[in-house]
């Protein structure tokens, strides 16, 4: 199980969004590279990346902020939010990043999503973001008719390296992941599926450790550790704990 911590960028800074709206934004640093440098000194061992403007703006925004991260780290990086071309995709992965996230675009062209998972193996994944059960789309702006399983599906045979389902009804509050509908996800695909949205404290991390859980290629913390809810340190050593166990 991985634990990715978060940065998620609007206007050049690290914020937070209180479920998904762009006005409920809480600044926790001012600059992302010192704080990606932290994280890496924490140990984290892999770090979650959303260009927050990019999302809405359908392109990339914060592209000097993630330029500056990936200068100031050496674990690998997944970036996420307006990648929605070929171009764009291409430019990312040249650039440093690991393993690019395609969300609005899923949706809308699912086909090149196949043709990027194709030339690009293990470095496509997909964001399955759900208010209600439904995937969000536009930044979370829009929900469509289709359902988190639909969407998965979709993909089943394309080769993309994970999904990442967010449900956006608890992403920055603190509620807890929503184990039950993201452990059902996986238990519906094939694909490696990591949870966002709501990671609150060590319970979060303790059931994410659960036998029923085991399929979860990990989780994204975010608010939890920039409030300190979350202790990295004891985070990180329960999870080494049970790679351990399970060795």
């Amino acid at each position: 199980m991985i634990l990715f911590p978060a940065i998620d960028l609007k206007d050049g800074q690290c914020v937070r969004l209180k479920l998904g709206e762009m006005s409920e934004a809480t600044v926790f640093n001012d600059d992302p590279a010192a704080q990606a440098r932290t994280f890496e000194e924490q140990g984290f061992e892999y770090l979650h990346i959303v260009d927050l403007n990019g999302a809405f703006a359908g392109h990339p925004v914060n592209g000097a902020a993630v330029e500056a991260i990936l200068a100031a780290v050496r674990m690998p990086v997944q970036l996420g939010g307006g990648i929605r071309d070929l171009a764009t995709i291409e430019t990312w992965l040249a650039k440093g990043i690991r393993r690019v996230i395609l969300g609005t675009i899923a949706v809308r062209d699912p086909a090149l999503v196949r043709e990027a998972a194709r030339k690009f193996p293990g470095r496509v994944a997909v964001g399955i973001d759900a208010k209600g059960g439904k995937v969000a789309v536009e930044g979370w702006a829009e929900t469509s008719e289709l359902t988190i399983v639909d969407l998965a599906h979709r993909f089943e045979d394309a080769g993309v390296a994970a999904i990442i389902y967010t449900d956006i009804d608890r992403d920055g509050i603190l509620k807890g992941l929503n184990l039950p509908s993201t452990a059902a996800l996986a238990a519906a695909t094939s694909i490696p599926v990591i949870a966002s949205g709501g990671l609150a404290s060590m319970d979060d991390v303790e059931a994410l450790l659960r036998p029923e859980n085991a399929r979860l290629e990990g989780a994204i913390t975010g608010r939890a550790l920039y409030d300190g809810r979350l202790d990295a340190k004891a985070a990180l050593a329960r999870i080494r704990q049970a790679r351990g166990a399970r060795a």
